[in-house]
C-alpha cells in the first residue's frame, strides 16, 4: 500500500527549496538584464556621442577672424599677420573641436573612431608644412641670415608624435607650438620691435607652394588606388640597365586596402580644409606680389576647388564603387577636385617664376 502520509509530508518538506531556487534563478534574471540595458545604455550613449564628435569643423571667415584677434589682443596688423593668424587658428582648432583631440584617445568613443583622426592628420600635415616654410624661408631675409628664436622652437613642436598620450601629451605639444607662434606674432606686430620679419616674396611662396603641389599629388594617387589600377613601374636605376639595352618596364597592381579608404578620403578632406584656409590668409599678405604677377584669380581658384572638396556628405560611409560602376566612388570624386587644385598650384607656379 502507498504512504500517502509520507508522501505527503515529503513535498510539503521539499517546497520550500523549490521556492528558494526560483528566487535565486529570478534574482540572477534580473541581474543579467539591468546589466544588458547599462551595457545597452551605455553603447548607445558613446555612438551617439561618437557621432556628435565626428563633425567637421565650419570655416571660418579669415580677415575677420584676424581682425578681431588683433582688437582682442590690441597688435597692429602688419604683413604676415593674417597668416600667421590663420595658421595659430586653424592649429588651435585641431584641440578645441567638439571632442578635442582624438587622434590619441584610448578609451571609448575616441578610440572606436577613425575618420576625426584622419582629418586631424590631414590638419595636421599643412600646419607642419606653413610653420617650417615660416621658420625656413618667410621669416628670413636670404639663406645666411639668422632664424626667428620661436619659430624655431614652433616647428619641432608640431612635428612631434600625432599620437602620444602621455609623457608628454600631443595636446601640450602642440599648444606650445601655438604659444610659440604668437609670441613670433607678439614680435612681428609690435612697432618698436624689429628682430621679427616676415618677407612677402614671390620666391618664398613659390617654395611652400611646391610643398603644397608634392602633397596634393600624392594624395591624388592615394585616392585615385581606391580602385585597384594597373600602372608602370618607373622605378628603374640608370646602374640596372646596360648601355644600349632598352629598360624593361614592370607592371604592378596599386590598390588602397579596404579598411584604409576612408582614413585616406578624410585625411584629404582636412588638408583641403586647413590649406583653404591658409590660401585666403596668403592672398591677403601677398596681395602686391599676386597683383604684380596676375595671379590672384589662380589663388582663388585653388580656394574655390579645395572648398568644393568639402561639401558634405550625405552617405553615412565611403562608397567605393568602380569608376563606371552604379555605386559612386567619393575617393575618385575628391581625387578630381584635389587634381584640379594640384594643376592650378602648379601654373600659380609658373606665374609667380615667369609672371
Amino acid at each position: 500500500m502507498l504512504d500517502w502520509k509520507n508522501r505527503t509530508g515529503d513535498a510539503q518538506d521539499r517546497a520550500p527549496d523549490s521556492v528558494d531556487g526560483t528566487r535565486h534563478s529570478t534574482r540572477g534574471t534580473w541581474v543579467v538584464r539591468t546589466l544588458g540595458i547599462l551595457i545597452g545604455l551605455y553603447l548607445l550613449v558613446t555612438l551617439v556621442i561618437g557621432w556628435y564628435w565626428s563633425q567637421e569643423p565650419a570655416p571660418f571667415a579669415v580677415q575677420q577672424n584676424t581682425q578681431a584677434a588683433a582688437e582682442s589682443a590690441k597688435r597692429q596688423m602688419v604683413t604676415g599677420y593674417t597668416t600667421v593668424e590663420t595658421l595659430k587658428r586653424v592649429a588651435s582648432t585641431l584641440l578645441d573641436k567638439d571632442g578635442g583631440y582624438l587622434a590619441n584617445d584610448l578609451a571609448p568613443p575616441g578610440l572606436w573612431l577613425d575618420n576625426m583622426p584622419s582629418w586631424e592628420y590631414g590638419v595636421l600635415v599643412q600646419v607642419r608644412d606653413l610653420t617650417r616654410a615660416l621658420r625656413k624661408d618667410f621669416a628670413r631675409s636670404q639663406s645666411q641670415s639668422t632664424e626667428d628664436p620661436d619659430l624655431t622652437k614652433a616647428e619641432p613642436r608640431f612635428n612631434f608624435d600625432n599620437k602620444s598620450w602621455a609623457l608628454p601629451a600631443s595636446e601640450s605639444e602642440y599648444r606650445e607650438g601655438i604659444k610659440s607662434l604668437d609670441r613670433y606674432l607678439a614680435r612681428l606686430s609690435a612697432p618698436q620691435q624689429s628682430n621679427a620679419q616676415f618677407y612677402a616674396r614671390a620666391d618664398n611662396l613659390n617654395n611652400w607652394l611646391g610643398d603644397v603641389a608634392t602633397r596634393l599629388g600624392s594624395l591624388s594617387q592615394r585616392l585615385s588606388a581606391s580602385v585597384g589600377r594597373v600602372r608602370l613601374n618607373t622605378d628603374v636605376s640608370a646602374e640596372e640597365v646596360k648601355p644600349g639595352q632598352v629598360p624593361q618596364v614592370r607592371e604592378e597592381t596599386v590598390e588602397t586596402p579596404w579598411l584604409q579608404i576612408d582614413n585616406v578620403f578624410y585625411e584629404a578632406r582636412g588638408q583641403a580644409w586647413a590649406l583653404s584656409h591658409l590660401l585666403r590668409a596668403i592672398e591677403v599678405d601677398f596681395a602686391d606680389v599676386l597683383a604684380k604677377k596676375n595671379a590672384t584669380i589662380s589663388v582663388r581658384q585653388i580656394i574655390r576647388e579645395l572648398e568644393a572638396a568639402q561639401e558634405p556628405m550625405w552617405s553615412p560611409m565611403v562608397l567605393n564603387g568602380s569608376g563606371y560602376g552604379i555605386l559612386a566612388n567619393h575617393s575618385l570624386v575628391m581625387a578630381n577636385y584635389i587634381s584640379r587644385a594640384n594643376a592650378a598650384i602648379i601654373d600659380l607656379r609658373q606665374l609667380l617664376e615667369q609672371g
